[in-house]
């Protein structure tokens, strides 16, 4: 090691001693310039032999000199008062961007006030009162603020939970997945996405699904409710969603009643039931994630369950809904939420703090119609389903081997691309990759697909043309530590990306 560093030192050698001869050239230039010493000097040593024309030359030399002196000085004076210009305008241009940001916010909270004060008014703003003399839409007395909350209440007030038998394993949950989609639906999908997509459920309750428009993301997410008897619910993303209310509703001051949204009402029937709930955010990046799921990501994030809970209102009535406890919804275990992407300039991108926290399926090609065996709905039990994620976890761990190469890859990528991808990352895989492996998928095209998905996707972050002589050497690298030819989707990754540099 102590030889290539003496290499590298000595051929580098004649490089660093030219850069610091032009640096010390250029100091010593302007030194000598502007050293008046030196004209000084001059002048006094031809002084007594200046005479006559001699005057005349020396004076105009001077008058040469200091015009000289002054268009350097004035062009000093211009380009850092032209750069000083420059980091004015571009701190106004950050500030009216900040103002115009905390503007749109004010904008939108009035909008949302006016449409809290529309509930009471009729078209010409006046407001409606009932037969009664009461103000039409507020809350009477003996009525619950949450309507829709109350009514799920009274809806499941008799409700004995229907006994679930599940008898399936997660590779016959698969195919019976597609065939049902097929034979139904009519819907088409590829069996190695159908598996990514199920060994998702185990690590993450947020999937995202991104790809070309027209492969089927919205469908997936459709088709997966309607095959578990319990209807996706759908929530299209709008630009103006800027935060958690949108996903929890909001409490009306005016009419004293709790605007509830849909996704909201499920995520309360979900606490009575032990089935498998799907809510899909349909173009979710038409407007920043992390304005309106930020509450969501971070609740989802946390390892005691118990501690998953959402503040609704700071108080309790009498005749508030049975499952808040003081004011608080309990966010339900089994519900996952699939978000649908697509990149293109009227979206915005999706941040690593997202796709850390959750699992993204690519989707660019569509499947061909096949002829599918006639498959019926199955209602899946929530606790069945875990149990299939827990047993798969046992019978097909992540073999230390593999943890040890993926130690080795997370060195390799912060010694070449200053880049590593946590703990996080590792923990996903060993959820995923047993699942994965359940599902009828083989183990290294499991952490093939996750590499690539979940880490190289990171270095779209980082100036490409820095890294393009990287990326050979670390395509080589994983052939090396995984075998040749098993990483497909990394090297695949890996030639787009070093395509667009």
């Amino acid at each position: 090691m102590n030889v290539y560093g003496e290499f590298f030192t000595k051929f580098m050698e004649p490089l660093f001693e030219g850069f610091l001869a032009i640096i010390k050239g250029i100091g010593e230039g302007l030194g000598q310039i502007f050293n008046i010493v030196n004209y000084v000097t001059v002048v006094q040593d031809y002084k007594s032999d200046l005479t006559g024309l001699g005057m005349v030359i020396l004076i105009l030399s001077i008058i040469f000199l200091i015009a000289i002196f002054a268009i350097i000085i004035f062009l000093i004076y211009r380009a850092v008062r032209t750069y000083m210009r420059y980091r004015r305008n571009v701190k106004k241009e950050d500030q009216l961007i900040d103002e115009i940001e905390v503007l749109n916010n004010e904008i939108l909270k009035l909008k949302k006030q006016n449409s809290k004060i529309a509930e009471l008014t009729d078209s010409e703003g006046n407001i409606e009162y009932d037969e009664e003399g009461n103000i039409k839409n507020e809350l009477k007395d003996g009525e619950s603020r949450f309507f829709k909350l109350s009514s799920v209440d009274q809806k499941f007030s008799d409700y004995t939970p229907a006994v679930i038998n599940n008898d399936f394993s997660l590779e016959q949950l698969c195919d019976m997945f597609r065939n049902y989609s097929a034979s139904k639906l009519h819907l088409y999908y590829d069996i190695n996405l159908i598996r990514l997509f199920v060994a998702s459920f185990a690590s993450n309750k947020l999937i995202i699904l991104e790809g070309i428009s027209g492969t089927g993301k919205t469908s997936l997410a459709y088709a997966f409710g309607s095959f578990v008897e319990n209807e996706t619910t759908v929530a299209s993303v709008q630009p103006s969603w800027r935060d958690s209310t949108e996903i929890f509703g909001y409490f009306n001051e005016f009419t004293k009643k709790f605007n509830e949204t849909e996704i909201l009402e499920k995520m309360y029937e979900a606490q009575y039931t032990d089935e498998v709930y799907i809510t899909l955010l349909d173009e979710m990046n038409i407007s920043r994630v992390e304005y309106y799921f930020a509450e969501m990501l971070s609740i989802l994030e946390l390892p005691n369950k118990k501690d998953w809970v959402v503040e609704l209102v700071p108080n309790v009535w009498p005749n508030d809904p049975q499952k808040l406890d003081e004011g608080k919804l309990k966010i339900p275990e089994n519900m996952w939420y699939v978000g649908t992407i697509n990149n293109d300039d009227s979206t915005f991108m999706i941040t690593d703090k997202v796709y850390d926290r959750a699992m993204p399926i690519a989707i660019d090609d569509k499947c061909e119609p096949f002829t599918a065996p006639d498959t019926e709905a199955v209602k899946v039990s929530y606790k069945y389903f875990q149990n299939l994620f827990i047993e798969a976890a046992q019978k097909n761990p992540v073999t230390d081997e593999t943890l040890e190469k993926i130690a080795q890859l997370d060195r390799y990528v912060i010694d070449h691309f200053r880049l590593a991808f946590g703990n996080r990352i590792v923990k996903q895989l060993r959820e995923f990759v047993p699942a994965f492996v359940a599902c009828g998928g083989d183990e290294v095209a499991g952490i093939d697909y996750l590499i690539a998905h979940k880490i190289l996707r990171k270095f779209e972050q980082l100036n490409l043309a820095y890294i393009k002589d990287e990326i050979d050497g670390l395509i080589n690298y994983l052939e090396k530590l995984f075998g040749t030819g098993k990483t497909p989707e990394c090297k695949a990754y890996l030639l787009r990306l070093k395509k667009t540099i």
